[in-house]
């Protein structure tokens, strides 16, 4: 059940296996089991949706170019992302193995709120990295004014040619 359902609750799980059996199990021993087998209960990975469009069009874009080497050496890739201040975990947990905290059925979807926090803008290419940290509302103009010109252009200046990968993510 915690193999096909990642965040089924260990009590679900007892209440599943008694339902079945007709024997009263202790939610300590499900646990050992399950610890046994590899899956541990674990903190789910936070993703924001893509659309089904766009994870396609990011698909094409790195299988249009898997045969590259030196290429890559000339990528950067760009996004933004706000980091919520006052988030709780909830006790929310998945159930996984080692190494599968990518797996869809381990990352737990979510949009961020209106909650305090800050957004940032960061960079990665294989020479360097790069964060800003963007105050208020970010639109193209400030987009432009605050990170274009004067940390982007900069370096891609720096670079014999480059190709810039920008990450846009479309709220679902």
């Amino acid at each position: 059940m915690a193999e096909t359902d990642r965040s089924v609750t260990l009590r679900t799980v007892v209440q599943h296996i008694e339902s079945v059996t007709h024997h009263s199990v202790s939610a300590r021993v499900i646990q050992r089991h399950l610890q046994q087998s590899g899956l541990s209960a674990r903190r789910p990975l936070l993703g924001l949706p893509l659309m089904q469009n766009h994870r396609r069009l990011c698909d094409q874009w790195c299988d249009e170019r898997r045969m590259w080497v030196a290429e890559w050496y000339e990528v950067v890739f760009t996004d933004e992302s706000r980091i919520c201040l006052q988030h709780h975990d909830g006790r929310i947990r998945v159930w996984r193995h080692r190494g599968e905290s990518m797996l869809n059925r381990c990352v737990m979807r979510r949009h961020t709120g209106p909650a305090p926090g800050i957004m940032v803008w960061c960079s990665i290419g294989y020479h360097s990295h790069t964060l800003v940290r963007i105050t208020g509302t970010l639109n193209s103009q400030r987009y432009i004014s605050e990170v274009l010109e004067p940390v982007v252009l900069p370096y891609l200046q720096g670079l014999a040619t480059a190709i810039f990968q920008q990450i846009m993510r479309n709220h679902t």
